[in-house]
């Protein structure tokens, strides 16, 4: 990456040249698109309200919730049938250094070691001054939700940071998740919740932490008794006739519940069509509700919180490094980048639009399987097309897919696929995505191709089509390190994060264990994502900026629809959701207050 390359502009340091191009491209459309927005703002109107908030995801509606209470008038208009968003099929880390959450379970925090974890982790690719922002307004606005919605959190302990061996990073964690909450609190609109990724099982109430011990409760005691407290607390829901919400379900049909008590609508099934451009200030939003398209007047502002572009292929054929797909995304299937699309008309520059939360992804059929512990637990490695290793499997999942892009342009085909390879002896012990141990995968993944099995070694090589000799050397070579507790070649297992997903029970290296007991299995590893992250890129109060650095009046993004706070990186758990409510937070204050 050349120097300041995808650096949004700041006070202190010029706009880069891809940044430029953007908002050169952007200016183009907008004498074309413009006129158009202009003109339709005579058309049918919907109504006036201060603020319109485009998304009703989490950074939408914590920017609604926050404008609501700070004394404005709030609209929210929403594209899909459902609220939510890709926050509420999620498991709702949250990352918020020094918050009174983590501080009242006795987190050692402090801001000089936020500010130094943060930068370390960023490096120069975010201004500091969005970084201070984050930073300062995140404990601020996780009291102002607590406060003003049902919403309690828990802290994660033990859920490293990313990089906890970087200057400020804590191996216990700063990440906190949402607390059980009753959906009966939403009335009839708890049907129009977006569906979780993946469902909790019947009868349980699961938290995003207690997966790590529900993939080991065959091999340990505290696996099992984690998983019957979590059927334990459904009784006890059952038993107060409650619909019990936890995770993003809890975290969406919280900030719901708050909008609510405020009086905040928020219309569905209503999409951007555009933004209303005046005299160089945006002044509102076209949308379209039930089948009529007309004009919501903002007064003071337009939030644009409405989600990345991961749903669509041109843009992603556009922006990103191929092989690329939309259905690799876990993203909410309505994020097509419409708010991010609208911004650029406007004249917004976009930044990071080549990155996005990345995963190592199994194609399931019907929907791709983000891996977290899969790819930790031990007994399992990941090869690419030589039939080789080529990372640490159990690091931070956004840098094994930029690894495999990386490694990939040395020869197309070589690292993506990949594969995950496991064996018997993996399968009898751990959970995989929501198959129990020893129970067999369905037919439907082996006949997508998705997953492989075979009796032997060379077996297993043919059917992924890799070279069987080099596969062999590639297993004796793990094993033996196996079998030490050492990778030498990875480092898997330097690291606090590294011992996350895995079994405690397995020693010298919870991380690493031999792969021997046929049958084997292999599965196939692309570029998943939970979002994109980059799009319009924004100042530390929220505002959309173009490409000289100069603020576009009444408009002002959060969340996916706004280049990441986060850069190329990853700071903790719940680092997408974190930023995406502060930001919401900053561009409502930032309203209300001028």
């Amino acid at each position: 990456m050349t120097e300041n390359q995808d650096r949004p502009p700041h006070a202190n340091a010029l706009p880069s040249r891809r940044t430029v191009l953007a908002g050169a491209g952007a200016g183009a459309l907008a004498a074309t698109a413009l006129p158009g927005a202009v003109a339709r703002a005579d058309g049918a109107p919907l109504g006036a309200y201060d603020v319109v908030v485009v998304g009703a995801g989490a950074s939408g509606m914590t920017a609604a919730l926050t404008a609501a209470r700070r004394g404005l008038s709030v609209l929210v208009v929403e594209k899909a049938p459902t609220f939510g968003g890709s926050a509420a099929r999620s498991g709702a880390g949250i990352w918020l250094p020094n918050n009174s959450v983590i501080l009242g379970a006795g987190v050692p925090d402090t801001p000089e070691k936020a500010a130094a974890y943060l930068s370390a982790v960023v490096g120069p690719d975010v201004p500091a001054d969005r970084q201070r922002a984050f930073l300062a307004n995140g404990p601020r606005m996780l009291d102002f939700v607590m406060a003003n919605s049902p919403l309690g959190f828990r802290f994660m302990d033990g859920y490293s940071d990313y990089y906890p061996n970087l200057p400020g990073g804590l191996p216990n964690g700063r990440s906190i998740e949402p607390d059980q909450i009753d959906g009966n609190l939403l009335g009839a609109e708890l049907a129009h919740l977006n569906p979780a990724y993946m469902a909790v099982p019947a009868g349980m109430v699961v938290f995003s932490q207690d997966y790590k011990w529900l993939n080991l409760a065959a091999v340990s005691a505290k696996g099992l008794a984690v998983s019957t407290e979590c059927l334990a607390r459904g009784a006890r829901a059952a038993l107060r006739g409650e619909k019990p919400l936890t995770m993003g379900q809890a975290l969406a049909a919280g900030l719901r519940a708050g909008l609510q008590r405020a009086g905040v609508p928020v219309w569905l099934n209503s999409p951007l069509v555009d933004l209303v451009v005046e005299g160089g200030a945006v002044t509102g939003v076209v949308v379209e509700k039930e089948g009529v398209r007309g004009v919501v007047r903002a007064r003071k502002g337009v939030v644009i919180g409405s989600g990345g572009f991961e749903h669509n292929a041109q843009m992603r054929a556009q922006y990103q490094q191929q092989p690329i797909g939309t259905e690799w995304s876990v993203g909410a299937k309505e994020n097509t980048g419409d708010g991010i699309r609208a911004g650029q008309r406007a004249g917004a520059a976009l930044s990071l639009m080549e990155d996005a939360w990345w995963g190592p992804s199994i194609p399931l059929p019907g929907e791709p399987y983000f891996c977290l512990a899969e790819r930790t637990l031990p007994g399992g490695l990941i090869v690419n097309a030589a039939g080789a290793r080529f990372v640490n499997e159990a690091a931070p999942y956004s840098d094994v897919v930029h690894v495999m892009y990386e490694k990939d342009r040395g020869g197309a085909g070589s690292h993506i696929p990949a594969w995950l390879i496991v064996d018997q002896n993996y399968r009898n012990k751990y959970l995989f995505k929501d198959i129990l141990p020893t129970l067999p995968f369905p037919d439907s993944w082996y006949g997508a191709g998705a997953a492989k099995k075979a009796w032997t070694w060379d077996a297993l090589a043919g059917q992924i089509g890799v070279p069987a000799g080099a596969l062999r050397a590639t297993l004796n070579r793990f094993n033996a390190q196996a079998w030490n507790g050492t990778d030498p070649d990875h480092h898997r297992g330097d690291t606090a994060y590294d011992h996350y997903y895995t079994d405690p029970g397995v020693q010298p290296n919870s991380c690493l264990a031999p792969v021997w007991a046929p049958p084997f299995y292999a599965f196939k590893i692309v570029p998943g994502d939970l979002g994109t992250k980059g799009g319009i890129v924004t100042d530390a109060r929220a505002r959309a900026l173009r490409a000289d650095g100069s603020v576009i009046r009444g408009l002002w993004a959060a969340g996916n629809a706004s280049a990441a706070v986060m850069g190329h990186s990853y700071a903790g758990a719940g680092s997408t959701i974190g930023p995406a409510m502060t930001f919401g937070y900053v561009a409502a204050n930032d309203i209300a207050d001028s």
